[in-house]
């Protein structure tokens, strides 16, 4: 069987290159539904309470927030690349509030690229994912690290 081949390696990833991932609108079922799961703060669940809360209205998780955000990325990128996972993130920050109907798109810019100094057949990259609502507003931002497999030789 021949080895697969990604539209994404290592080698194509030069710092300040961004690559726009997709993106998905969210739904208040969806906030309700992931809230009542992993996050049941009131004004994740419940409609009066969070109308009456600082925000005024029903709002996603944070969490929930990452989760459509790893989703997008996995669809619109990590399915092409020679992913090997990541040994972690930095940083995350929630800066918006992400409300039902909101749409967000997210992108991933490259901050660094090292190869791997004892496996020569990956490298890692820092990264920094931004997700965006409708308004152009910067909602979340996740900044981690990845590694990829090294392009194979011809």
């Amino acid at each position: 069987m021949a080895p697969k081949t990604h539209k994404w390696y290592f080698e194509d990833f030069a710092p300040g290159t961004i690559i726009q991932v997709g993106s998905r609108t969210v739904t208040e079922e969806e906030i309700l539904s992931f809230a009542t799961q992993f996050d049941p703060q009131p004004f994740h669940i419940d409609q009066d309470a969070a109308t009456h809360s600082i925000f005024g209205g029903v709002i996603a998780s944070g969490w929930h927030t990452c989760s459509l955000m790893m989703r997008l990325v996995v669809d619109g990128f990590i399915k092409d690349a020679a992913s090997m996972g990541s040994p972690g993130v930095e940083e995350i920050r929630w800066i918006l509030p992400v409300r039902p109907g909101d749409t967000l798109t997210v992108s991933i810019e490259t901050l660094e690229a090292t190869p791997s100094q004892s496996k020569p057949d990956r490298g890692v990259t820092l990264s920094m994912w931004r997700a965006f609502n409708q308004k152009g507003e910067l909602v979340a931002t996740i900044k981690g690290k990845g590694m990829f497999g090294r392009r194979p030789a011809a």
